[in-house]
């Protein structure tokens, strides 16, 4: 079985580019890692994960598959050529206009948005927690895609497996550091029964930005990493189960030669 990914209609339909959001399915990791673990950063066989990024560019179309070292910021860099894992930048956003190129985030909870102007010929790739988020990652993305020649208007952008509201508490804190930053962001949080503790929609705020930016067409796959152990790591799964590290999914979109 190949490297098993789901796909947004809005790229789907994007002439010259390809596209996935992968699952675990279609690796050769093991454990929890199991199967198609695809972070640097985690603690499985380096040759495991790889083989199963190798897999992954393959799945579309390309032999080089380029992430950054994430720091949950709002950082966005241009890809022109390929780099190593060891050369990897300090980023939360890839952007490029290089043919046969894969550029992708990596998530086990997080927001993954990709994004493509097929008539300019620029694509996108965000990592968006809830700091990136926050900051300005979406918007910088879209900034840096427009500077390689994009128009938003013709953007269209999907997000992908993430975690949802039901599954997301958060302290009162992190409201507050929201609210403190727009007091209509309070209308992303919902009571969590329990005092000093809420419900956070990262999905629908991530959503809110793109929705804002103005982009040609917008798509949330709906999927939640935390509620479906069987096709999606999640970080906050595995520390509610004491286990001892996770996987990471890739998310990733190419331009066609």
């Amino acid at each position: 079985m190949g490297a098993e990914m789901i796909q947004a209609s809005t790229l789907a339909a994007a002439a010259g580019v390809s596209h996935g959001f992968f699952t675990r399915d279609g690796g050769v990791s093991t454990g929890v890692y199991a199967s198609l673990n695809g972070g640097v950063g985690s603690q499985d066989a380096r040759e495991d994960v790889a083989e199963n990024r190798a897999r992954m560019a393959a799945a579309l179309g390309s032999s080089h598959l380029l992430t950054a070292y994430q720091i949950h910021s709002a950082n966005v860099v241009v890809a022109e050529k390929p780099w190593t894992q060891d050369e990897r930048p300090r980023a939360d956003a890839i952007v490029t206009r290089t043919p046969s190129l894969a550029i992708g985030v990596s998530t086990a909870d997080c927001g993954p948005v990709l994004f493509a102007d097929a008539q300019a010929r620029v694509i996108g790739a965000a990592h968006a927690g809830w700091r990136g988020a926050l900051s300005g990652v979406v918007e910088a993305t879209i900034a840096a895609m427009e500077r390689l020649g994009a128009q938003r208007a013709n953007i269209v952008a999907a997000l992908g497996p993430m975690i949802r509201q039901p599954n997301y508490e958060v302290g009162d804190d992190l409201v507050t550091r929201f609210v403190e930053a727009d007091a209509a962001n309070r209308a992303y949080f919902s009571s969590a029964g329990r005092p000093g503790h809420a419900m956070f929609d990262l999905a629908g705020f991530v959503m809110s930005r793109l929705s804002q930016a103005g982009l040609g067409k917008i798509e949330d796959l709906g999927h939640c990493t935390y509620a479906d152990a069987t096709r999606f790591y999640s970080y906050r799964r595995t520390t509610h189960r004491g286990e001892a590290d996770y996987g990471r999914h890739i998310n990733a979109i190419m331009l066609a030669r």
